[in-house]
């Protein structure tokens, strides 16, 4: 039977929802080598006092403060000296009527002194049995008296102090050896969905088998915002095999978080566990991404069914279940982490729900923040990868306008623009250019996506490889030449010549996308055969059995063939080297590195152009390639 979706429920009745639940553990003592990062769980007062004696603030001297009145340099004060106090020794002198003693910095202050001066106001007589002193002291100058710091039966921190290395060293101080401090909710993590691999298993991708990823990347949200991860096997779609994961996981956890199975669909079922094993608060919310998303109780566990997608999941979780994490381990809002951008470009959205946006920032030439939309489909994990944030769209916004300001919540605070930002064919010799900048950010999309891109005016430069298609204003910062063609086993076994033989031949091909350069290039020469033998283009492109096979990245056709999946794979020479593999070379194209104008004066522009500039010979042939 099909499970319909309730009314969707609108974002703050899932907060309210999530807050409902207990998920606050209980509190534990841990030893204060562990208490970094920690909140309090109870005040603690000191015990001593901090110093438990008067010491001396510099080095110098102590005396009566009353001997010294009056001194200056024309009439100094001439006191005898009676001995010596150092660091971590107990006095053995006493101060009397003009007498001083010579002390260290952190020194106990002997019996009989009340005051010190500076070893730079004094002078020494030769025999070393009087001292001079040229500035008048008041009592308690430069002494640092017991308890000034911290004094014994005084508060010293309250609950709910996170405790950081300030806090950890005035703990010690006080000789606290252990610590009390608010448990960390423990939170059950499990995927579900019978394709799932543990990454370092055997994939099987013909079975539709895939690396499990939220799991990870959930965990590592869990320790970011104050919780403990403990990974439970994978839930097939079978009822009872998700029944007896998920109770067990609520046994020993404080939360349980799946992700999966959430959906309207025949096989999702954790929402029918839920219901027979506990309570149903919450199925489904309206907000994209993340519809399918699940609230309730599980014996006395709190619970949250998170999408299955891991851009759903991810924002999702960031979105309701990390502020509750962290407030059941005490732990505050993380500090502001926003930045006000202008759209790079128009973002039409309709779909009548609150939108998560994921968005990329990038700086003109002006230093001026620009926001750009990051959005491959929810089943794209690099989205949130090349995101730097989201932007909150409400439901009832129909487009945001380029040059509109928004806000964007960063995924951290620590997060930067990269330094430059690039688009466009991906390629092993860029791959090489790009190491030697500062944190770029480049997107292979393509030759014809990133001329696309390029001309919105968001990304700094685009890369293209063939010839172009179209002009756009652009600067050239750079250029170099590849050689492409087929890509074939090692040994060449059906003895592949060239083009013709896979029109004649029937052998299996793999192509690169439509937005690929070397697409194109095929493209080229596909059309220049079928004019050499009079047929019509598309005739002679009908008789490659996999055209219309495409991969997007360049070394994707490659590792098919590889895999012993076609018989020939368009591709680079550079490719087939790093690969042991043979290649059947069709030609040269070019590839160009396009700036925007409008950036060419940017500091990160200016380290490309620079980079481009200085790619030696060496470089070059190591990747398979010559300059341009």
């Amino acid at each position: 039977m099909r499970k319909e979706f309730r009314d969707l429920a609108p974002p703050e009745e899932a907060h309210e929802a999530i807050a409902s639940l207990d998920l606050e553990p209980e509190a534990e003592t841990v030893p204060l080598e562990d208490a970094r990062g920690r909140v309090l769980a109870e005040r603690i007062d000191a015990t001593i006092d901090v110093p438990g004696f008067d010491r001396a603030k510099l080095d110098g001297y102590a005396l009566r403060a009353k001997d010294t009145f009056g001194a200056d340099e024309a009439d100094p004060a001439v006191l005898d000296l009676v001995g010596e106090v150092h660091a971590g020794a107990e006095p053995d002198v006493e101060v009397g009527v003009g007498e001083c003693v010579e002390i260290s910095t952190g020194a106990v202050m002997p019996d009989g002194a009340d005051a010190m001066v500076m070893v730079e106001k004094t002078e020494e007589s030769d025999d070393r049995e009087h001292v001079s002193v040229y500035t008048g002291v008041a009592p308690g100058d430069s002494v640092m008296f017991a308890g000034s710091d911290v004094a014994a039966g005084e508060r010293a921190l309250g609950p709910g102090t996170r405790l950081t290395s300030r806090e950890i060293g005035l703990l010690s101080a006080l000789g606290v050896e252990e610590v009390p401090v608010n448990g960390k909710p423990v939170v059950g993590i499990v995927s579900t969905g019978d394709e799932l691999v543990r990454p370092g298993g055997e994939l099987h991708s013909e079975r539709g088998q895939i690396y499990d990823v939220n799991s990870y990347t959930v965990a590592s949200g869990v320790e970011e915002a104050g919780g403990v991860p403990k990974l439970y096997p994978h839930a097939g779609d079978d009822y009872d095999e998700m029944e007896r994961i998920l109770v067990e996981a609520s046994e020993e956890c404080d939360l349980v978080l799946s992700s999966g199975s959430t959906s309207a669909s025949a096989v999702d079922v954790i929402y029918q566990v839920i219901e027979d094993q506990g309570e149903l608060l919450l199925h489904g919310v309206a907000v994209k991404p993340g519809k399918p998303m699940l609230v309730g109780r599980l014996d006395d566990s709190a619970y949250v069914g998170l999408p299955g997608y891991p851009v759903s999941a991810l924002t999702i979780f960031r979105t309701f279940v990390a502020p509750a994490i962290r407030r059941a381990a005490g732990l505050p809002e993380p500090r502001t982490a926003t930045v006000e951008g202008a759209m790079a470009v128009q973002e039409r959205y309709s779909e009548g729900r609150m939108r998560l946006m994921p968005a990329g920032l990038v700086e003109d030439a002006e230093g001026n923040t620009l926001v750009y939309p990051v959005d491959k489909g929810s089943g794209a994990t690099t989205s949130l990868v090349e995101a730097d944030g989201v932007v909150e769209v409400p439901a009832d916004t129909e487009y945001l306008d380029e040059g509109e300001s928004v806000e964007v919540q960063l995924f951290s605070p620590d997060v930067r623009p990269p330094t430059v930002f690039g688009v466009g064919e991906d390629d092993p010799l860029l791959s090489r250019v790009l190491d030697r900048l500062g944190s770029p950010r480049y997107l292979s999309v393509g030759s014809r996506q990133g001329l696309r891109r390029l001309r919105s005016g968001v990304p700094d430069f685009a890369v293209t490889a063939g010839p172009l298609e179209r002009e756009v204003d652009s600067e050239v910062l750079g250029s170099w030449t590849r050689e492409w063609g087929l890509v074939v086993p090692d040994g060449n076994p059906k003895n592949i010549e060239g083009l013709a033989d896979l029109v004649d031949r029937k052998l299996r091909f793999v192509n690169r996308t439509t937005d690929s350069g070397l697409r194109t290039s095929l493209g080229n020469a596909v059309a220049e055969l079928a004019e050499q033998r009079g047929e019509d283009r598309h005739d002679t492109v009908s008789e490659i059995d996999g055209f219309d096979l495409s991969l997007r990245a360049h070394e994707s056709p490659a590792r098919k063939v590889l895999a012993g999946r076609a018989d020939a794979g368009l591709g680079l020479r550079a490719t087939a080297d790093r690969l042991d593999m043979d290649f059947v070379s069709l030609g040269e194209e070019q590839v160009q590195v396009l700036a925007n104008p409008d950036r060419v004066e940017k500091s990160g522009m200016q380290v490309l152009k620079a980079v481009l500039a200085a790619i030696d010979e060496d470089l070059a042939i190591l990747a398979g390639y010559e300059e341009a």
